[in-house]
């Protein structure tokens, strides 16, 4: 049973002071990463990890003008942008390495590209690492846009590109927020479809180019495996059970 799990910028930085980590957050999301394969990853099926761009990935994108839409052919922009990424990634790295996850850093400029229509994302390089016991970790990052450059391609459409590719059983999305509330503040169970939470997801505060919850909302939609959105609190009952917050079918 392979997971696909997402950690949310959101979540392992803090996304209003620019290239920050969250480092109490990104320390006990690994931790109980760590804990459910059991140290070693020998005790739980293969894990592929996403995380998103929180305030490095999105400022770097946002002042060079590029987000999942607009492209750019200027390489230095998109280096920039990537470079802010790979910070970000290796923070996360090392502190699943510390928890006792092998994990290994895998950046999808070099590995995706896409075009208007679709995200082509090989599963072989990623398929290689789990069958070897390691665990893969991509993130939002810009990659080659046919027709446009380079755009964003959001830690979300990866998530889904990637459930698809190697056709996992069940993906996870790790908020700031236990699932998405509705006007009480309460926990929407489950989603069928984009219209019955269109109300309710609005802009992020912070600076996002990728579409906030709505985007996350939009991308899994777009896919067949059963995910959920939940909180941090909620991360080892999602492992453990494939079941937390809200559920997107």
């Amino acid at each position: 049973m392979t997971t696909v799990l997402k950690l949310g910028g959101s979540v392992v930085t803090e996304k209003d002071t620019r290239e920050t980590v969250d480092d109490d957050a990104l320390t006990t999301a690994a931790g109980i990463v760590g804990e459910w394969m059991g140290g070693d990853g020998s005790g739980s099926p293969p894990l592929v990890l996403v995380h998103g761009g929180g305030s490095f990935g999105h400022p770097a994108a946002a002042a060079h003008g590029v987000s999942a839409t607009e492209g750019s052919r200027d390489a230095a922009a998109l280096v920039a942008v990537h470079r802010a990424m790979g910070r970000l990634n290796e923070r996360v790295v090392t502190a699943l390495q510390a928890a006792g996850v092998a994990a290994l850093p895998v950046r999808p400029l070099s590995l995706v590209d896409r075009t208007d229509e679709a995200v082509n994302c090989p599963a072989e390089p990623v398929e290689s690492m789990l069958d070897e016991g390691f665990s893969p970790v991509l993130h939002g990052d810009v990659v080659v846009h046919r027709e446009k450059g380079g755009t964003v391609l959001s830690g979300d459409g990866l998530v889904v590109a990637l459930a698809d590719a190697l056709d996992a059983d069940r993906i996870g999305v790790c908020s700031t927020v236990p699932g998405v509330l509705d006007d009480d503040g309460e926990v929407v169970t489950e989603i069928p479809s984009y219209g019955a939470v269109a109300d309710l997801v609005g802009e992020s505060e912070s600076t996002d180019v990728t579409g906030g919850m709505a985007g996350k909302i939009r991308a899994l939609l777009d896919t067949e495996q059963p995910a959920a959105i939940f909180g941090l609190d909620g991360l080892a009952t999602f492992l453990e059970t494939g079941q937390a917050g809200t559920t997107v079918r």
